[in-house]
């Protein structure tokens, strides 16, 4: 037995699953998460010392890769000096300044602990700014497991939400609707029948939850159109793409004006951590300016605001890693086409940014419906024949591959190799 194996039989006695969150269960692959005991750059070693090239990032937020020495020094310094102390911190300040400085349509921030929390306060102040209790999301798009975003596709678009998971009321899922990914009709009808009682729109900008799905050309300026007619606010769910697609997030990204963007990990260089923003006139209604109550003892806290505020320097002087990392998510994604078409294997490669995701299914991917037709089985035996060559995947069909600047061009060309004999076993 493996020293992976031993560690999950031990915590399987100890924890739900014997994993803190469920995808990290291999349930949806099959075989046995491999527990990781280090990483450096684009590479991640496991607990028994096999090397990887990580295509997960810690779901993200490592633009740089794993331990960059800028980071690990920003957070030794910090940690010198004090770990949390639940009082105001300088650092808190200057993360709020950069992230303002570098977004379009933001002049406050409030700082949480976690992309969970920040979506369940936006949506809060939306509904507290507007007076309104419903709210529209998209079937497919995650949110964060707030009862109220817990919810399931229900019987369409035009209907209320059903919870989504055991321990949720309807009276909490009640008040979401569901529209579909990338069909604006969907969106207008749910307004028109709920007209006057939408406090705000919710959407991930690239729904990167059920793998990833661009949204297509009119899509986000046509949810900004439908929410000014309307009258409710639109909050950009920028966890994924927040920093990442643009240092400017979706919004600069993609050119769309949203009332409030709620961020995650990112932020924190991987520390637990998040935040939402929007316009002062907005968030001024967050206590203690205003009505609508947020608090938390660990927000801001220092080493959180060490890391992340290192991340985001490194912004400043890496100015080209977007194209960077972008001319390798796309380099990734021409050379897995071309390998399916010459072994025959139906597969379409959705790509944004530095974000892409493989579907085994001859059919465009746009909406959740169509991600949810994708083969899973031959995504699972996909990802056990890259694991078994040294590339560590998504073990789930609907979540994002991440590539950093960390990878090199070696990198890139030993993971076309390894998808290249992948797709082969496949046939």
């Amino acid at each position: 037995m493996t020293r992976s194996e031993q560690l999950f039989a031990r915590a399987r006695q100890v924890m739900p699953g014997g994993v803190n969150s469920p995808v990290r269960a291999f349930r949806a692959v099959g075989g046995k998460p491999r527990f990781i005991a280090k990483g450096l750059g684009s590479h991640i070693l496991d607990e028994d010392g096999l090397e990887y090239i990580d295509y997960v990032g810690s779901w993200g937020p490592m633009l740089f890769g794993h331990s960059h020495p800028d980071i690990l020094v920003a957070v030794r310094e910090r940690m010198m000096s004090g770990l949390s102390f639940g009082a105001p911190t300088a650092l808190e300040v200057e993360m709020a300044e950069k992230i303002i400085s570098l977004t379009p349509n933001i002049e406050m921030v409030r700082m949480v602990n976690s992309g969970t929390e920040a979506v369940m306060s936006a949506i809060r102040l939306a509904r507290g700014a507007t007076g309104r209790e419903k709210l529209i999301k998209f079937a497919g798009c995650y949110h964060g497991h707030s009862d109220a975003m817990l919810v399931g596709a229900g019987s369409g678009a035009l209907t209320q939400g059903e919870p989504d998971s055991a321990g949720v009321t309807r009276g909490a899922a009640r008040d979401t609707l569901l529209a579909r990914y990338n069909d604006l009709a969907s969106v207008e009808r749910l307004l028109e029948a709920n007209r006057d009682e939408v406090a705000a729109v919710i959407v991930e900008p690239v729904a990167a939850n059920m793998g990833v799905v661009p949204p297509q050309e009119d899509f986000l300026p046509g949810l900004r159109r439908l929410c000014d007619r309307h009258g409710s606010l639109l909050i950009f769910d920028e966890v994924i793409t927040g920093f990442r697609l643009a240092a400017g997030g979706a919004q600069a990204y993609f050119g769309v004006r949203a009332d409030l963007v709620t961020y995650g990990k990112i932020i924190g260089g991987g520390m637990p951590v998040g935040a939402y923003a929007g316009s002062r006139r907005l968030m001024e209604q967050v206590a203690p300016t205003g009505p609508v109550y947020q608090a938390g003892t660990l927000s801001g806290n220092p080493v959180a605001m060490a890391a992340g505020l290192a991340q985001l320097q490194l912004l400043d002087s890496h100015p080209t890693c977007y194209t960077v990392m972008e001319t390798a998510a796309q380099y990734l994604a021409a050379h897995l086409r071309e390998s399916a078409q010459r072994h025959g294997i139906p597969l379409q490669v959705n790509q944004v940014g530095s974000l892409l995701c493989p579907y085994f299914t001859d059919k465009p991917v746009d909406c959740f419906e169509a991600a949810k037709a994708s083969d899973t089985k031959k995504y699972a035996k996909y990802f056990n024949e890259m694991l078994l060559r040294g590339v560590y995947l998504a073990p789930s069909q609907f979540e994002a591959m991440f590539v950093s600047a960390a990878h090199t061009q070696r990198d890139l060309a030993f993971t076309v190799k390894a998808a290249d004999e992948a797709l082969q076993a496949l046939k």
